[in-house]
C-alpha cells in the first residue's frame, strides 16, 4: 500500500479529539511511508492531516476543483496539488491515485466521498479497501446504518464487510494493508458501467 486517500472535514468540528486524530493519521502515514492524497485543502481536519503529514517528512497528493482553489483553500505547501474541473473529476483522479480509502469525520463531502468509493468496490469497479477511523464513536451510528441496511437486505452480508472500521491509525492501516478483496455476484460487469 503506497497510498491512501482520507476523506474529511474542511472544519475542525466540536471536539480537540477529531484534530487529535487527523493529526495521528498523518504522523502514521508518513511513518510507514504512504503517500496521502486528500482534497487539497488547508482548512479543518483536512489541513491538519496533511500538515502532520508533511511535517513528520511525508508526501501530500491533493486533489481541488478549480472553483474552490479560486476561494483560496487550497494548501499551498503539498508535495503536489492537481487542479481538476469538477467535484467528480476530483473523485475519479483520487481514486486513481490511491490503493485505499478512509474517512475520519466529516459532513455531506466527506460521506459523499467515502460512499462512492464504498460503491465503486462493491460494484467491482475497484478492489481498493474502504475504512472509516471511528473516532470518539463519530461513526457509531452509520456503522449501525450499514447494520439495519443488511437486516432489512437492501445490502448483503459480505458487501456490509467491505467497511473496515477502527478507532486506532496504526490497527485501521494494518487492516487496509491486510484486506482482501470479497468477491460477489452482481448484475453488472464493470465493462458495462
Amino acid at each position: 500500500m503506497k497510498s491512501v486517500c482520507v476523506f474529511c472535514g474542511s472544519s475542525m468540528g466540536l471536539k480537540p479529539t477529531y484534530q487529535l486524530a487527523a493529526q495521528a493519521m498523518g504522523k502514521v502515514l508518513a511513518q510507514q511511508g504512504i503517500e496521502l492524497v486528500y482534497g487539497g485543502g488547508n482548512v479543518g481536519l483536512m489541513g491538519e492531516i496533511a500538515d502532520a503529514v508533511l511535517a513528520a517528512g511525508g508526501k501530500v497528493t491533493g486533489v481541488m476543483p478549480k472553483s474552490l482553489v479560486a476561494k483560496e483553500i487550497a494548501h499551498t505547501g503539498l508535495t503536489k496539488l492537481h487542479i481538476v474541473k469538477s467535484m467528480h473529476e476530483r473523485k475519479a483522479l483520487m481514486s486513481d491515485l490511491s490503493d485505499a480509502f478512509v474517512a475520519l469525520p466529516g459532513g455531506y463531502g466527506t460521506l459523499d466521498e467515502f460512499c462512492e468509493m464504498l460503491t465503486w468496490t462493491q460494484l467491482g469497479l475497484q478492489q481498493k479497501p474502504c475504512g472509516l477511523l471511528n473516532v470518539d464513536g463519530y461513526y457509531d451510528n452509520l456503522i449501525a446504518m450499514f447494520d439495519r441496511a443488511v437486516s432489512e437486505q437492501f445490502l448483503r452480508q459480505e458487501n456490509r464487510q467491505l467497511v473496515l472500521e477502527e478507532r486506532d491509525p496504526v490497527r485501521l492501516l494494518d487492516l487496509l494493508a491486510n484486506y482482501q478483496p470479497i468477491v460477489v455476484q452482481k448484475w453488472i460487469e464493470p465493462s458495462e458501467i
